[in-house]
């Protein structure tokens, strides 16, 4: 036997990959204003044939480089969907680099720009509103109902979630969670309007935000709303929750912790050492890190470019596990 054939037909198999990638395509969503809300800018990622060159688009950070094919007609039938949700002051491109890592491995993917608190909707005004809270998980279902009534390569049986800080928030009320709004769960002086808001009980009327299309939940150091076990109990998705081991922006690691205790089933958990609250971003280059380095600058030891490298691995491992096809199989 040739102990060389082997190796030769596993660089065979490498080369056969490299030609079959796939890279994410990528093409503009506006779904129009509605007796729910207003107008809504997002971005469809999806597989995409056509190997990937640089666009450079306006972000959250100001101009940044991604790798995507513009306009290019999504590769597949039958796609699993993940939509994502960024955090306060984000956009379409908050989570750029995770977005096209799914597109690229068979998903098609919305990142969307939230009606009330995305840097775009806000143009320097304040996003201590409660009602910003609140309009979260419409600005979701409003985007996938558009989707799936726009999309016929969609499968409307595998729809999953990702969400970061208020986007965490967003995810587990799509799931089931009631949020308290009694107390804030961060120090809230009156000065901020959602601060008076929670002390005077002052909350808007709004629907219960559950969503049982979505099947599976990946949640990023969520701002929580959820202190017991009463708020989470109606939680019965699977969840993959990461917590950041340092906080930051309201969200302190003790109550990411209290929530993997209150759900009713064990979230898939993980706390990368040395994280800040902004890890989950995407990893910056260098002409963004200057012109925005709260957003860019992480603890000393973390390497976000490294921990982004296992962060859509395990995303994407996550969704290929409670994502499955109709014959039990993941997605390609």
């Amino acid at each position: 036997m040739d102990l060389r054939a082997p190796k030769f037909l596993f660089l065979i198999f490498l080369v056969l990959l490299a030609v079959t990638a796939r890279a994410a395509g990528l093409r503009e969503l506006l779904i129009p204003a509605d007796s729910s809300g207003p107008q809504i800018s997002a971005k469809v990622w999806t597989p995409c044939a056509t190997p990937p060159g640089p666009i450079v688009v306006d972000s959250e950070a100001g101009p940044l480089t991604i790798q995507a094919v513009e306009d290019c007609a999504a590769a597949g039938k039958h796609l699993p969907l993940v939509v994502i949700s960024h955090g306060m002051f984000g956009d379409v491109f908050s989570h750029h680099d995770t977005a096209a890592f799914l597109a690229d491995n068979g998903f098609a993917v919305v990142t969307l720009n939230h009606t009330q608190d995305s840097v775009a909707a806000l143009k320097g005004k304040s996003a201590d509103n409660i009602a910003s809270f609140l309009v979260r998980p419409v600005d979701i279902k409003r985007a996938l109902s558009f989707v799936l009534a726009s999309s016929r390569q969609i499968d409307s049986r595998r729809i999953g979630f990702f969400g970061f800080s208020r986007g965490g928030y967003t995810g587990l009320v799509l799931a089931g969670a009631v949020p308290d709004f009694h107390a804030p769960p961060f120090p809230c002086p009156d000065e901020f309007l959602m601060c008076r808001q929670m002390r005077d009980q002052d909350i808007p009327a709004h629907d219960p935000g559950y969503e049982p299309r979505i099947g599976a939940f990946v949640i990023a150091d969520p701002i929580s709303f959820f202190p017991d076990r009463a708020s989470l109990k109606n939680v019965l998705a699977p969840i993959q929750l990461w917590s950041s081991e340092q906080g930051g922006m309201g969200v302190r690691p003790e109550d990411v912790a209290s929530v993997t205790t209150n759900l009713p089933r064990g979230p898939e958990f993980h706390r990368p050492a040395h994280s800040g609250h902004f890890a989950f971003l995407f990893p910056c280059p260098n002409e963004v890190a200057k012109a925005a380095p709260l957003l860019c600058t992480d603890p000393p030891g973390f390497d976000r470019a490294g921990f982004h490298r296992k962060l859509n691995a395990q995303v994407l491992e996550f969704f290929r596990k409670n994502l499955p096809s109709a014959s039990g199989t993941a997605p390609p």
